[in-house]
């Protein structure tokens, strides 16, 4: 199975965001620290990682 992001607000109506799949969990991880204040500015409030269709954890808010 591979991993994505779903980018949310924070009511979990779905925004858009980079459509990309990850190998493991720990490479999504990794991703994500990069680019996450660049997906705030974007206007994405919360993710939910996914493994296929099922929720790892999350939602995961971007602001403090």
């Amino acid at each position: 199975m591979s991993y994505r992001w779903r980018y949310e607000r924070t009511d979990g109506t779905q925004v858009d965001g980079p459509e990309l799949t990850f190998e493991d969990q720990a490479e999504a991880e990794a991703w994500f620290t990069a680019e996450f204040e660049g997906l705030a500015d974007d206007g994405v409030e919360q993710v939910v990682l996914l493994e296929g269709e099922r929720e790892v954890y999350g939602p995961m808010l971007l602001s403090p």
